[in-house]
């Protein structure tokens, strides 16, 4: 795993059952990415300013457990698959508080010419990392 990102589910984040509501969940999910994106490929919003990024194109999230407010919350990310202009990454959302999975998605997106809005292959230095991630196996990412 990879792009460690900790979070807390805040009461203003909860639905009137007391839960985390699906809106936050993704929203985590999205903030976990910039850290996942920016270990396995070095992407920065400096690349998205000049032209280059990413757009994502699938989103598959499964619920495994509640997440109730005051929870603490930590997301990682594993590099699944790596295409000529798209990429599959596996998030999971552990509950810490809990001591349980609390949630996964899968997401699908594309290395994105922000200009043409199009999608692109990557950049030789972004494939080259990432496949250099997909050789380790699992990493253990820096959290925030």
């Amino acid at each position: 795993m990879t792009g460690s990102f900790r979070a807390v589910a805040h009461p203003w984040l909860c639905d009137v059952m007391g839960h985390l509501t699906t809106r936050h969940y993704v929203a985590m999910f999205d903030d976990a990415s910039y850290h996942f994106l920016f270990e396995v490929f070095a992407w920065s919003g400096t690349d998205a300013a000049n032209g280059v990024g990413f757009a994502d194109v699938r989103h598959e999230l499964d619920y495994a457990a509640e997440v109730g407010s005051g929870d603490l919350l930590e997301i990682t990310g594993r590099l699944e698959k790596l295409g000529t202009k798209s990429v599959t990454i596996v998030y999971e959302m552990t509950n810490l508080s809990r001591g349980e999975l609390a949630a996964t998605l899968r997401s699908v997106a594309v290395c994105f010419d922000t200009k043409a809005r199009k999608a692109v292959a990557f950049p030789d230095a972004w494939r080259r990392k990432a496949e250099g991630v997909l050789a380790q196996g699992v990493v253990r990412g820096s959290s925030t």
